[in-house]
C-alpha cells in the first residue's frame, strides 16, 4: 500500500480498518442495505427468486439461506456457504471501538463474516465482526458467537462456546 494513496472509508471497511461510518458513499451503501433488508423482512416471501436475488445483492457472498427478519449494517463482510442455513432473527454485527475516547469519535471497523458451508445458526444468534463459523456447524439458539467456532461443532450460549464435536452418528439421528 503507498502511504502517499489516501484510502475512501470504503476501502478502509473493506480491509478492516477504522472508518467513518458517516461518509456519504458509505451513508448510501447503509441506506440501500436498510433497504433491501426492508424488501426482505417485510416484503419478499423467502422461499422465491426476488428474495434471493436481494440477499445475494446485500451480502454479495452469500451462498447459503437467511431467514427474515435479518439483520447487518453493510452486508459487504459476510459470506456464507452453500447449503447453510441461517434462522430467524440473526444479527450480525460492527465492530466499535473499546476505548471510551476513541469511541467518541464516531470511527467503527468492520471485520469479515464467514460462515462455511453446511452450517445451522439457530434463531436469534448475534454473530460479532470477525468471527469464522467453520464448515457444518452448528449454532444453538439465541448464542452470541464473539470468537472462531471450529468445523463440526456444536456451540451454544453468550458466549457461545462448543460444547461438542459432530461425529458421523450424528449424520443418521
Amino acid at each position: 500500500c503507498n502511504p502517499s494513496t489516501k484510502m475512501t472509508e470504503r476501502e478502509k471497511m473493506l480491509a478492516g480498518g477504522w472508518f467513518d461510518p458517516r461518509d456519504a458513499e458509505l451513508t448510501a451503501i447503509r441506506d440501500n442495505a436498510t433497504r433491501l433488508m426492508h424488501r426482505l423482512n417485510v416484503e419478499l416471501c423467502g422461499h422465491d427468486d426476488a428474495y434471493r436475488a436481494a440477499l445475494r445483492e446485500l451480502c454479495p457472498g452469500c451462498e447459503g439461506f437467511i431467514r427474515e427478519p435479518f439483520r447487518c449494517d453493510y452486508g459487504l463482510n459476510i459470506s456464507i456457504g452453500e447449503g447453510s442455513f441461517v434462522n430467524f432473527d440473526c444479527v450480525l454485527t460492527a465492530l466499535h471501538p473499546f476505548d471510551a475516547a476513541q469511541r467518541r469519535t464516531g470511527l467503527e471497523a468492520g471485520r469479515p463474516i464467514t460462515v462455511g458451508d453446511d452450517c445451522w445458526l439457530g434463531g436469534g444468534v448475534i454473530v460479532c465482526p470477525g468471527v469464522a463459523i467453520g464448515d457444518r456447524s452448528v449454532i444453538g439458539a439465541g448464542a452470541v458467537v464473539t470468537r472462531d467456532i471450529p468445523a463440526d461443532s456444536v456451540a451454544v450460549g453468550n458466549p457461545a462456546r462448543v460444547i461438542r464435536t459432530l461425529t458421523r452418528q450424528d449424520e443418521t439421528e
